[in-house]
């Protein structure tokens, strides 16, 4: 059996604000509580559970996508008049990148979390 990333917790300022707006940009399913989290499941092995923090540092979180469903999320995303951009320090720049001959975009949740959204796998360089 392959190893797979069952869980993660993402620490938000308001769990359930920041679960639907996974929900609605992504189209995950929203599972809603699970003890004191709210739980979204962005596919057959892997859920989000948001939990509230007070204070947290920025994380970032990577979703690879068809390209049919980028431009649906991509869609959501300007519908939504939400900020985006090419890079992870361009966050904000109203452009996509097309690195490895794929499409990627990077935008914040409601929270603050980098979020990218990609395409293609990026080319790691071969082991010597």
């Amino acid at each position: 059996m392959a190893i797979t990333l069952n869980h993660t917790i993402v620490p938000s300022h308001d769990k359930v604000g920041s679960a639907r707006f996974y929900s609605r940009i992504f189209g995950f399913e929203y599972v809603g509580d699970f003890s004191h989290f709210v739980v979204v499941k962005v596919n057959d092995t892997l859920s989000l559970d948001f939990d509230n923090k007070e204070k947290f540092e920025s994380l970032h979180y990577a979703f690879k996508v068809s390209e049919q469903e980028f431009d649906e999320i991509f869609d959501r995303l300007k519908a939504e008049n939400i900020k985006y951009g090419s890079g992870p320090f361009t966050p904000e720049n109203m452009s996509i990148n097309h690195n490895d001959g794929g499409r990627g975009v990077y935008f914040r949740d409601p929270s603050g979390h980098l979020l990218e959204m990609l395409t293609v796998d990026y080319k790691m360089p071969e082991k010597a």
